[in-house]
């Protein structure tokens, strides 16, 4: 099957989803790929905590301050302004005035804001604990009512079409590189497209899937990286993994994340003595930048031989608490906590990628015609560590960007539209693929990067871990060459690609700074 459109959108979270919209509004044929059949299985669905919003007393130069600072002296100035001048207008126009996102009021009407981790005043706007999901149920409605959009779920991407080494013409070994499209295997029908476009957008969002605890969905296996890598886009910041602190210490959570808005909002991190201990590593104690205080705990269950420490807000008026948090008082509930009246047992888990496909203030990659948004791409708005809630904002911001330029060269109003020649036909192997290879390979990718390239690394874990990924990469591939392709094999080969070009970054980068920590072996 073959399919063409004027801009490929691969993702569907806030980045993709403000891609998209802005292609299309634009007048552009904007086809979307869903990679799971459910188009809210994604990051962003599962965002808690909020967005930076405009707050009273606040500033595009405070703003940037605190980016800057939590970013530990690597964030791209460029991109840090470009977010502090251009998202709040955004934000205003397309999800609360026109979008109508539910944000949480105030009894007079105004929009509530929480303060968090690292921030100078309190700037998040917030929907009660599930603003990811506030914010992308009406971004997606307004995306597949487009008549310009078409959208396919169950669509997972496989390669990206690069020319010349995807044309069928022998002789465009002499044009220059560019993107034109993807390969997507169509889950249903267990069929392999070619997709065609004049621009491609990246928007798969992360990769903790690679880590043994994360806060991601199961789609965040690092697809967008591998795919970029394996055409030769420019990677940056690799490195960079921020891990959340506090995720729900429990057998069957499953790394259930506890937004910061909890310590945003005063709940304190406490020892198991029941004393609290952040002000003893960092001056703002409790709302010290992440990598800070994960590490801090890290440090707590080393030294003290326990297996979490406990997040306490019940000093607060419980049915203030169930009120403001009742997604997260539910799930904790179902494991038995009331956070209300109890304390939380919390863990770091690994949550967010800082670093990805390198990209500019449009989301233009190093390839031509391939853009990237989102967590998969690399603005240089989080240096070596995220501040909180910026994630959602950058993913809007450069989507909408990121769209909008490029319904711009499709119409012809900027140069780059190419001539897309004959494709060559994706050829799948039928071997079918033995599921327990496949989640056994998966374990070793998950506990090797959390053992030797996790919270806390040092030359020898970081030796040890390229040995193990070596060898388990030429096995992937060989098994990849002749199996059926399905979700699962084409989540492994890029899942193996994606540790790998994290740990080559970690191992190039021997300054520790941010969420790359290095300790002496």
């Amino acid at each position: 099957m073959e399919l063409n459109a004027d801009v490929l959108v691969i993702g569907c979270g806030v980045a993709g989803c403000a891609a998209a919209l802005a292609a299309a509004r634009q007048g552009a044929h904007v086809l979307v790929l869903c990679g799971s059949t459910d188009p809210l299985e994604s990051n962003t669905a599962h965002a808690q905590g909020g967005i930076i919003g405009p707050a009273p007393g606040d500033s595009p130069e405070l703003l940037a301050h605190d980016i800057l600072t939590a970013g530990a002296g690597l964030c791209d100035p460029t991109a840090v302004e470009h977010l502090a001048r251009n998202a709040a207008p955004l934000l205003e126009r397309l999800l609360i005035s026109e979008l109508g996102v539910s944000f949480d009021r105030s009894a007079s009407g105004d929009l509530d804001m929480t303060e968090e981790g690292a921030h100078s005043l309190p700037r998040i706007l917030h929907a009660d604990d599930l603003t990811g999901r506030a914010i992308i149920e009406p971004m997606l409605e307004a995306v597949r009512s487009h008549p310009n959009v078409t959208f396919r779920a169950g669509a997972v991407a496989v390669d990206l079409l690069s020319l010349p080494a995807r044309s069928a013409n022998r002789l465009d070994i002499y044009r220059p590189d560019c993107c034109v499209g993807a390969y997507a295997l169509d889950v249903e029908t267990d069929t392999v497209m070619t997709v065609t476009a004049q621009q491609t957008i990246l928007a798969t969002g992360g990769l903790g899937q690679l880590f043994l605890h994360t806060t991601n969905p199961r789609v965040a296996r690092g697809d967008g990286v591998a795919m970029a890598y394996r055409v030769g886009a420019r990677l940056l910041n690799m490195e960079f993994v921020q891990f959340h602190p506090t995720t729900l210490f429990h057998r069957d959570a499953d790394s259930f994340l506890i937004s910061e808005s909890l310590r945003g909002e005063g709940a304190l991190l406490l020892d198991h003595k029941g004393e609290e201990f952040m002000k003893r590593y960092h001056p703002q104690g409790t709302l010290a930048p992440r990598d800070v205080v994960a590490r801090a705990i890290q440090i707590e269950m080393l030294e003290s031989g326990i297996p979490c420490v406990y997040l306490d807000i019940t000093h607060k008026d419980p049915s203030w608490v169930r009120k403001r948090f009742p997604h997260i008082h539910k799930n904790c509930l179902k494991h038995g906590i009331d956070i209300a009246t109890q304390r939380i047992p919390v863990v770091p888990a690994a949550h967010y990628a800082c670093g990805g496909v390198a990209v500019d203030l449009l989301g233009r990659t190093t390839i031509p015609n391939l853009r990237a948004v989102g967590e998969v791409s690399c603005t240089g708005v989080h240096g070596a560590n995220r501040l909180a809630s910026t994630s959602l904002l950058e993913g809007l911001l450069w989507g909408w960007e990121a769209g909008t330029d490029a319904a711009r060269v499709v119409k012809g109003e900027k140069p780059g539209r190419v001539q897309i020649p004959p494709i060559e036909p994706f050829i799948a192997e039928r071997e079918p693929a033995d599921p327990a290879l496949v989640r056994q390979d998966w374990l070793t990718i998950k506990y090797t990067m959390w053992n030797y390239v996790g919270l806390t690394r040092t030359p020898k874990r970081l030796s040890r871990a390229m040995l193990i990924l070596r060898e388990l990469q030429y096995e992937v591939l060989s098994f990849y060459q002749r199996a059926r392709p399905t979700d699962a094999v084409i989540g492994l080969r890029n899942g193996v690609t994606a540790a790998l070009a994290i740990l080559f970054a970690a191992q190039r980068n021997h300054t520790s700074v941010g969420c790359h920590y290095l300790t002496k072996d």
